[in-house]
């Protein structure tokens, strides 16, 4: 990978914190360390220290990014162990990843990317870019490999090798010379952490009686539909009612895109609320609900001058809270303008 001379730009940190109310009894698993005689087939995981159940960051994030994915209509163009895909953009620059068979999938570049830019992508081996582009990055290109054509349609997912740039094309194509390349990284903008149980939530779940701690028992069943024979097995959920404490922030590199990608959080957990977080939603477990928003904002100002800041005062720039998702979604626009007069260059 060449060298860069430029950082990544840094404008400010937005910070948006909630609470996540479970409505129906959620499973996000840990692993089991054994397997006890009528013990737990799928426990929760927990905290190692308090031993009380968590929400990890990387289940939120993950299932907001898949989310976006279908939301921007994203193709599955990078495989993920399993026989699954997903979406990447492969370098940080428009062009094609190569699947089996000389399968080429356009992908947008990570640096306009809706998904990759806010949720971050890793390079891909096998992305071809066009020659100029390559040439005026200085990306770095895959060895023994040489230039091809590739022709595609303006508003097509996939692109085809062809012989020249004199090929015989169809009706809407375009034709381009490209090379393969080794795709650059893009950091994630977004940081989702942990959610842990609010105290008064804990304290609740402490006095819960279900022989597991701090958490209830699942029984289900699977039925062979032939000779009716029952497969019995054990899920660990956390009961209705917890609640977790939620913290996301939004690194803002660019200000014309971050409105954009705030308002693309926000769709995205208001379709989390109907949808479902951790394992077998299909079956009931895992709506949530996010309540009492407040959002924080902070310039490279602020964090240059926080060793002077009055004790009276944190210097946190506070804006309306919206008490649930509807609230945050019929307001945005005006929340979006009161966010745009604090981005740089306003």
């Amino acid at each position: 990978m060449p060298a860069s001379l430029e950082q990544k730009p840094l404008l400010g940190k937005f910070t948006l914190k909630s609470q996540i109310e479970v409505k129906t009894g959620l499973h996000i698993g840990g692993g089991g360390e054994n397997l006890d005689i009528g013990g737990l087939d799928k426990p929760v995981i927990r905290d190692p220290l308090t031993q009380y159940p968590y929400l990890p960051g990387s289940s939120i994030k993950g299932k907001l990014r898949a989310i976006t994915e279908r939301l921007t209509n994203k193709p599955l163009n990078r495989p993920s162990g399993s026989n699954t895909y997903r979406y990447e953009s492969d370098d940080l620059a428009d062009g094609f990843t190569e699947e089996r068979n000389e399968l080429l999938i356009r992908y947008e570049g990570a640096s306009t990317c809706l998904v990759s830019r806010l949720f971050g992508s890793t390079g891909g081996n096998n992305c071809w870019i066009d020659i100029d582009t390559v040439a005026s990055q200085g990306l770095e290109r895959v060895q023994n490999t040489q230039r091809r054509h590739i022709a595609w349609a303006n508003n097509g997912r996939t692109g085809r090798f062809v012989e020249n740039a004199n090929s015989q094309l169809n009706a809407g194509e375009t034709v381009g010379e490209y090379i393969k390349v080794k795709g650059r990284n893009c950091p994630a903008r977004l940081i989702v952490r942990d959610s842990h149980l609010s105290p008064q939530s804990a304290e609740q779940l402490k006095k819960v009686d279900t022989g597991l701690f701090m958490t209830e028992w699942k029984f289900e069943n699977g039925i062979d539909r032939v000779t009716a024979a029952a497969n019995p097995r054990q899920f660990e959920r956390v009961p209705a009612g917890s609640i977790f404490e939620f913290e996301l922030v939004y690194t803002v590199e660019n200000a014309q895109q971050a409105i954009k990608d705030l308002e693309n959080i926000a769709i995205a957990l208001a379709i989390l609320e109907d949808d479902a977080l951790g394992g077998h939603g299909s079956r009931g477990y895992g709506k949530v609900e996010f309540k009492q928003f407040n959002f924080f904002y902070r310039d490279l100002e602020y964090y240059r001058q926080i060793t002077n800041t009055s004790s009276n005062g944190s210097g946190i720039e506070e804006f309306p809270s919206p008490n649930n998702i509807q609230e945050l979604l019929d307001n945005f626009t005006g929340l979006s303008q009161n966010i745009q007069r604090r981005l740089p260059g306003s």
